[in-house]
């Protein structure tokens, strides 16, 4: 009896453990942090705008206060008109609200949509469609078989609309999918540059005016 209590008590431990999180509440930035001057809350989503008479002058962040975390599975909503934005995860506070790290970029165009990016680092680190090998030295392996038809991939794209998000972080095993397609995936075993842990961010880039929204955001935090 004691071992069958103590396995039901380990299992519904580890079922906690690993439960989803919605980390926005649909109504305020309570657990977020940023510039009050670009980030509000429109329509129930979390809402990112510079416009010609606000600009900003570098890439701001609204960054999640719920500290450094692990392995994860992140999945949200988000909406882009004009311009560049991302999702930074296993990410660095740099301060005065800029976030170095992977950035699972998004835009209203189709160039950067779906990449890998690391803000602050190494640059682009996988093109979309790419599966790639990071060597301990940085030296890249790409594989042949594209992760994702292209123009397959561009056509789930709702520009202007809502679309979905779904980010993987396991080790250094990364995984960036839109709608369901994965755009990319990527093993880092660069020494020195791999991050396994770190904090999540939403980027609001510099340049012309944009908007951009996330909503239904959901966090599991799987170590």
């Amino acid at each position: 009896m004691k071992l069958s209590l103590f396995a039901l008590f380990l299992a519904l431990t580890c079922t906690i453990a690993s439960a989803q999180e919605s980390i926005f509440d649909g109504k305020t930035l309570e657990g977020w942090k940023g510039n009050d001057a670009f980030w509000s809350v429109k329509d129930g989503a979390i809402t990112g705008t510079t416009t010609k008479e606000n600009p900003t002058k570098g890439n701001t962040f609204l960054i999640w206060q719920g500290g450094e975390i692990g392995d994860f599975e992140l999945k949200l909503q988000f909406k882009i008109v004009g311009g560049n934005s991302g999702i930074q995860y296993s990410s660095v506070d740099k301060g005065n609200h800029v976030v170095n790290g992977y950035q699972a970029d998004i835009e209203a165009g189709e160039t950067y949509i779906g990449i890998l990016y690391e803000e602050g680092g190494r640059g682009i680190l996988a093109q979309r469609t790419q599966k790639v090998e990071i060597a301990s030295d940085g030296k890249k392996t790409v594989a042949k078989e594209p992760t994702v038809d292209n123009k397959e991939f561009l056509a789930s794209v709702k520009k202007e609309d809502w679309n979905t998000m779904e980010v993987s972080a396991k080790g250094q095993h990364l995984i960036q999918k839109i709608n369901g397609h994965t755009t990319i995936d990527v093993t880092d075993g660069q020494v020195g540059k791999a991050r396994e842990s770190g904090i999540l961010a939403l980027q609001l880039h510099a340049g012309p005016p944009m908007t951009v929204q996330f909503k239904d955001i959901q966090l599991k935090k799987l170590k």
